[in-house]
């Protein structure tokens, strides 16, 4: 039950960690999963990759293919509507922030 509620929480901010480098450049998986555990999140591509599709469906992210070495790697960027829901995540992560920091 711990592991899970774990992950129900943290999955939301993977996603609008995945926005944010989006917007700021194209990210792939790999990538990111070693972005992921810089920060200290353990994430299996199982779980990764069906994140960045749902985004991608939900009209967040963009998809472009480029072969490289001879393999085809989905780079995802942000979207404009992407960098509407991101703006608002700062918004609400920065009003919970300072709420969590009250005394």
């Amino acid at each position: 039950m711990e592991d899970q509620t774990f992950r129900d929480f943290f999955l939301g901010f993977i996603k609008i960690h995945i926005l944010y480098h989006a917007s700021r450049e194209p990210v792939y998986g790999q990538e990111f999963a070693d972005e992921l555990r810089r920060h200290g999140y353990t994430v299996s591509f199982g779980t990764l990759y069906p994140i960045f599709h749902r985004l991608q469906q939900k009209g967040f992210l963009i998809v472009t293919h480029k072969n490289i070495k001879g393999k085809i790697r989905k780079y995802y960027t942000i979207t404009r509507e992407g960098k509407k829901i991101l703006k608002e995540a700062k918004r609400k992560a920065a009003e919970l922030v300072d709420e969590l920091h009250e005394n």
